[in-house]
C-alpha cells in the first residue's frame, strides 16, 4: 500500500535534506561535537562560531539583530519564557495581560496559570472571520497592562491577524506586545525591522528545520523576562542549559533556505490550496472556516456538512490530515478555536485542516481533493453523522 500524501504541514514539517547534512556535522567525534560553552579550546571554539553562525542566519530571516535571538526548545517554551517572564519582570501586582480565546494552548495555559496566581487576565473574542482587530487591543489596554500576546497566525484555521496594526497600537500605548509565529515564520516574509514587536516565539519544526529547537526574540531596549530555566547563565541569562550545537545549527539551515525560498513557496502552495478547494466545488455543504483572504498560502480548515471529521479522517486512507492543532488532536471535545468563530458542535466536529508544504508535488492537490470528494460521498451515503 502506497504512503499517503501528507497534508498536515501545520503539525510538522520533515527535516529538509540540507538541514540534515549541516546536522550530521555536529554530531561525532570527527565533526563538530563540542560544548559551544567549552572556552579552553578549538572544540567547543568552533561550536560556539556554528551557534553563532546560526544565529545571524535566523536574525536575517526576520529582519533583526542576532543579539536579539535566545535559543530555546521551541514555541512552547518561548511563549512560557514571554510571559510568565515578562509578568515577572514587570513587577506590577497583580499584572494585567491581554490575549485572545484561539491562540496556542502554550500561550492560553501559560495565561490561565497566572490568573491562578491573581493576575487579570483580557481575553479578546475573535471576528467571525477569526481575527483579532488592532481596535480590540486598544480597547483592552489599562494602565496596568503588562503584556499583550497575539499570535501572527492561527494554527488551526491559518488566519493571520494585522500584527503590524497591533504593533503600532502597542509601541502608541507603551505596552510590550508578544507574538506566537511559530506557523508564520518560513511560511511568509516576517521583518521586525519594519513592524516593532517585543518578543516573538519560533519554533524550527515548522518551517523544516528539526524539532525540540526554537528561539524567542527579544528586542532591544525592550524589558528583559525574567527566565524560567536557572542555571549556567546560558543565552544572555535569559535560558540556561548546554546548547544543542546540531539543532541550533539545523535551524539555521533551515532559516537560511527559508529567506530564500519563501516567496517562491508561497506562491507555489497558494496555488496548490486553491486547485484543492476548486476540486472540492462539486460537493455541497462545504465551508471554508476563517478568513478567506487573511490566511497562510498552504493552509485551509474546512467544515463538512452531515459528516463526522474523525470519520473523514480515518477513512480517507490516500492522505495524511488533522482535525486541528496536534497539541488538541487527542480531545473529544470540539476544537475551541472553532466554537469561538461560533461553529455549531456538529460543523465544529466536522471540520478538517489541510495544510500543503515543500515536499507536496503538483499533482497531489487534484488527488486529495479525488479521495475526499470520495469519502465525503460514500459517508453522507451511508448517513454517517
Amino acid at each position: 500500500m502506497p504512503e499517503p500524501i501528507y497534508l498536515d504541514y501545520a503539525a510538522t514539517t520533515p527535516v529538509d535534506p540540507r538541514v540534515l547534512e549541516k546536522m550530521r556535522a555536529c554530531l561525532l567525534a570527527e565533526g563538530n561535537f563540542g560544548n559551544p560553552a567549552s572556552s579552553t579550546h578549538i572544540f567547543g571554539w568552533r561550536a560556539s562560531e556554528s551557534v553563532e553562525e546560526a544565529r545571524v542566519e535566523l536574525a536575517e530571516l526576520i529582519g533583526a539583530d542576532a543579539r536579539e535571538i535566545v535559543w530555546t526548545s521551541g514555541a512552547t517554551e518561548s511563549d512560557n519564557l514571554a510571559i510568565k517572564g515578562m509578568v515577572e519582570a514587570n513587577g506590577k501586582l497583580p499584572a494585567h495581560i491581554i490575549t485572545s480565546r484561539i491562540e496556542h494552548k502554550a500561550v492560553i495555559d501559560s495565561c490561565k496559570h497566572l490568573e491562578s496566581l491573581g493576575h487579570r487576565v483580557t481575553w479578546l473574542a475573535p471576528d467571525a472571520d477569526g481575527l483579532i482587530s488592532a481596535d480590540a487591543v486598544d480597547s483592552a489596554i489599562g494602565e496596568d497592562t503588562a503584556l499583550v500576546s497575539i499570535m501572527s497566525a492561527n494554527n488551526e484555521i491559518g488566519t493571520v491577524n494585522d500584527i503590524s496594526g497591533i504593533a503600532e497600537v502597542c509601541e502608541r500605548r507603551d505596552v510590550p506586545l508578544h507574538v506566537d509565529a511559530a506557523q508564520m515564520v518560513g511560511k511568509l516574509p516576517t521583518d521586525l525591522a519594519a513592524v516593532k514587536v517585543d518578543l516573538m516565539s519560533i519554533s524550527a519544526h515548522k518551517f523544516y528545520g528539526p524539532k525540540g529547537i526554537g528561539a524567542l526574540y527579544v528586542r532591544r531596549g525592550t524589558t528583559k523576562p525574567h527566565p524560567q530555566i536557572h542555571g549556567g547563565g546560558h543565552e544572555f541569562g535569559l535560558r540556561s542549559g548546554t546548547l544543542a550545537t546540531h539543532q541550533i545549527v539545523g535551524m539555521g539551515e533551515a532559516a537560511r533556505i527559508a529567506r530564500i525560498e519563501t516567496s517562491g513557496e508561497a506562491v507555489r502552495l497558494k496555488n496548490l490550496r486553491d486547485e484543492f478547494l476548486q476540486r472540492l466545488l462539486v460537493l455541497d455543504g462545504v465551508r471554508i472556516n476563517g478568513s478567506e483572504q487573511h490566511r497562510l498560502p498552504g493552509l485551509v480548515n474546512i467544515a463538512f456538512e452531515q459528516v463526522d471529521g474523525e470519520t473523514l479522517i480515518n477513512a480517507m486512507t490516500g492522505i495524511a490530515v488533522s482535525n486541528g492543532s496536534a497539541c488538541t488532536s487527542a480531545s473529544v471535545e470540539p476544537s475551541y478555536v472553532l466554537s469561538e468563530l461560533g461553529l455549531a458542535d456538529e460543523l465544529a466536529f466536522g471540520s478538517v485542516r489541510f495544510s500543503f508544504g515543500r515536499f507536496n508535488q503538483a499533482g497531489d492537490a487534484a488527488l486529495a481533493a479525488e479521495e475526499v470528494i470520495r469519502v465525503v460521498r460514500t459517508l453522507r451515503g451511508a448517513g454517517n453523522l
